[in-house]
């Protein structure tokens, strides 16, 4: 059955599901933000099919989060690493991460921690005001239309009643 692409909707989540909502991506990126880099690595902690690890890491290589690098010329053997799209979606991981060890872990608790090297102290992920740094909390929020709304639709989302059409406070 062929998906429904989500990569030109009016939404940054749903193109962004739209490049990870597979049940593997997030896993693949998982594993290279703990350390893998070489195709046998991925393939032997997720246990998957080489043509879908090898399908997703093409993927994530088209789409800028990671880059196929080579290690070795007699046969080219190629690395994936994470580039600076790829880093910049940990906190996306880690959140999910969050979330999961509140409602689905184990009763004997989560199965990885996350330790803030700086610190040494473990860590999880906290969404903040980006202003206040107060916690961003579902009823605490607002949407409204941004710049890049197209403006076909603005009309019909306004009269949702869901979004508000006031310019952005700085």
């Amino acid at each position: 059955m062929k998906r429904t692409t989500f990569a030109n909707w009016p939404c940054t989540v749903a193109r962004t599901v739209d490049l990870i909502g597979d049940w593997w991506t997030p896993l693949v990126l998982r594993e290279a933000y703990y350390g893998a880099t070489r195709f046998e690595e991925f393939e032997r902690t997720l246990g998957l099919s080489r043509n879908v690890l090898s399908q997703r890491l093409t993927r994530l290589v088209d789409e800028s989060l990671l880059e196929r690098v080579p290690y070795q010329q007699r046969p080219v053997r190629y690395e994936y690493r994470l580039t600076e799209q790829g880093r910049d979606f940990f906190p996306v991981i880690a959140a999910m991460m969050r979330w999961g060890d509140r409602w689905r872990a184990p009763s004997e608790g989560p199965p990885i921690t996350l330790r803030h090297n700086s610190c040494g102290h473990d860590t999880y992920a906290e969404t903040v005001c980006a202003h206040c740094r107060e916690p961003l909390r579902h009823g605490d929020i607002s949407a409204r239309l941004g710049p890049g709304f197209p403006e076909r639709l603005r009309e019909t989302a306004l009269a949702t009643g869901r979004f508000d059409d006031n310019p952005a406070q700085s």
